[in-house]
């Protein structure tokens, strides 16, 4: 089988292989104390053009998200996010299991918009009992999206300024944070994106490392205690270097940039392929998440060779599925892909 299902069905990119290999008689302190953790702190906060940020290493997105959620709010608030966004359909109730509700915003397009969140915060002061419903305590979105698309830099100013006024901390999940910063449309660098928000990590497990990611704290006042709010939902990586060593080797030379740009490259590939073919897209996506509508009995074809995932019916005979690239795509493989979906289309 081919597999497109999602961007982390690969193992590592070679170079961090070899580091690994490379480092792996070193006797080194534990717990993300050590030279090669250091060092990657060091380049995160050189490439977020934010020397006082505190940059911590967590292994995966749901352990992260939890962690930094929970982290910030206090018992009876809640964190504000798009009806699609991650935490609130593909993390299995985890921030509800900490004690704090989800308020979701309605998206069609994985985005929410700075004048929404001033809603939601508006009617929950305005009610004359407020005290009866959660508090909006935070806002949580993603770069890029679960749709694929992406905030622009003056959408992320809007929302960064709306949070200010509210008092509620904005969180970026960046779980593929690579592929939104070298899409064609993004507008926002990563040194932006540390200035507007509070709090974001840069996801690694999804591009080219083992697993990983780099939550990196921009707010002095969430800084306070985080190793402890890791190590209490047990993200304190005892053999913490070999984060430390993954994301050195991914920022030491614009590595992690060059293999996202890949992963793009192959997307719109994909897209321009099956564009050319007169098929339409559920979202206009320029990450490496793409949302092909194929008829039902290509898709049927297509399994016995490929995998994909089911994203929603469009009508009785169509439906929308996404295929995700990765940093190791092969092209040859997109390039399979489209011609077995142009042959199954020309036997309609």
């Amino acid at each position: 089988m081919i597999r497109f299902e999602c961007d982390y069905t690969e193992g590592a990119h070679e170079r961090i292989l070899k580091r690994l290999l490379e480092t792996n008689d070193e006797q080194t302190p534990g717990y993300g104390v050590d030279d090669h953790c250091e060092k990657a702190r060091a380049y995160i906060k050189e490439a977020c053009d934010s020397p006082s940020a505190d940059v911590h290493f967590l292994v995966g997105g749901t352990q992260t998200n939890t962690t930094v959620i929970s982290s910030i709010l206090r018992p009876h608030q809640g964190v504000v996010a798009a009806v699609s966004g991650h935490i609130a359909v593909h993390e299995t109730g985890a921030i509800e299991a900490t004690g704090h509700k989800v308020l979701t915003l309605p998206s069609d397009d994985g985005k929410i918009r700075a004048e929404q969140v001033k809603e939601l915060y508006d009617a929950h002061w305005n009610d004359a009992a407020p005290e009866h419903s959660v508090q909006p305590g935070m806002v949580y979105i993603s770069q890029p999206t679960e749709n694929g698309t992406i905030y622009s830099k003056s959408e992320l100013e809007a929302l960064s300024r709306v949070c200010q006024e509210c008092g509620l901390p904005l969180f970026i999940d960046g779980a593929r944070l690579g592929y939104g910063l070298v899409a064609e449309d993004s507008d926002a660098s990563l040194a932006d994106i540390a200035k507007l928000c509070d709090v974001f990590y840069i996801g690694g497990t999804k591009i080219g490392a083992l697993m990983g990611e780099a939550v990196v704290i921009l707010n002095d006042t969430l800084k306070k205690d985080f190793r402890y709010m890791i190590k209490q939902k047990g993200g304190l990586l005892a053999k913490g270097r070999m984060l430390g060593i993954q994301f050195e080797t991914l920022f030491e030379d614009g590595l992690y940039v060059e293999i996202s740009k890949h992963a793009i490259d192959m997307a719109m590939l994909l897209q321009n392929g099956l564009s050319e073919q007169g098929f339409s897209f559920q979202y206009r996506s320029t990450t490496n998440q793409q949302f092909p509508i194929l008829p039902d009995h290509i898709l049927k074809a297509l399994s016995e060779k490929y995998t994909y995932s089911f994203w929603e019916k469009v009508d009785d005979a169509h439906s929308a599925v996404r295929f995700c690239t990765s940093w190791a795509t092969k092209k040859e493989n997109i390039e399979m892909l489209i011609q077995d979906i142009k042959a199954l289309r020309l036997k309609m």
